[in-house]
């Protein structure tokens, strides 16, 4: 999927690889970045190499199970989007460096997906976030999903307890 990309009004979101590793570390190893995250922060520069070498392997698939984009604004990486598909169902995911917080960038990426990805037959989408990470919530609601439960068990890799998430869907 070399060269793939899709374009909204300020971002080109792109697959994300090995080439972003400083930029991605910037965000994925910042706590105040990712204190909601269940796979973040990484612990240091290798865990996020290792991750970033299983997206590229990934996006060498003929039909990948996930899809892993950087965000780019103008020529800078500002954050990332992903969608995973499971029985036919795509779990959107999103986060972005805190400089570029409060611009709507994480909506207008993830409704990028949603828009490329309805357009090839897939129609439902889910989201989970915990219930104190009122900016991942109010962007699920800004793309038009809907609040289908909450559920305790949440655990953030970078808290010491059990939190509670929200799921939210959408169908298009």
């Amino acid at each position: 999927m070399n060269g793939f990309q899709i374009v909204t009004e300020r971002l080109v979101l792109t697959p994300l690889g090995v080439d972003y590793l400083d930029s991605v570390n910037e965000y994925a190893l910042d706590y105040e970045n990712t204190r909601y995250m269940c796979h973040l922060p990484y612990r240091d520069s290798d865990e996020t190499l290792s991750f970033l070498k299983d997206v590229e392997a990934e996006w060498q698939k003929d039909s990948p199970d996930f899809y892993e984009f950087a965000l780019l604004y103008g020529n800078r990486h500002i954050g990332s989007v992903s969608v995973y598909f499971e029985n036919g169902v795509g779990e959107l995911g999103w986060i972005v460096n805190r400089k570029y917080w409060g611009n709507g960038f994480a909506a207008e990426a993830a409704k990028g997906l949603v828009d490329y990805f309805s357009k090839r037959g897939r129609r439902r989408f889910i989201a989970h976030c915990d219930t104190e990470n009122t900016a991942s919530f109010k962007v699920m609601e800004k793309l038009g999903m809907t609040r289908t439960g909450r559920s305790g068990g949440r655990k953030n890799r970078g808290a010491s307890e059990e939190s509670f998430e929200y799921q939210y869907e959408l169908e298009v």
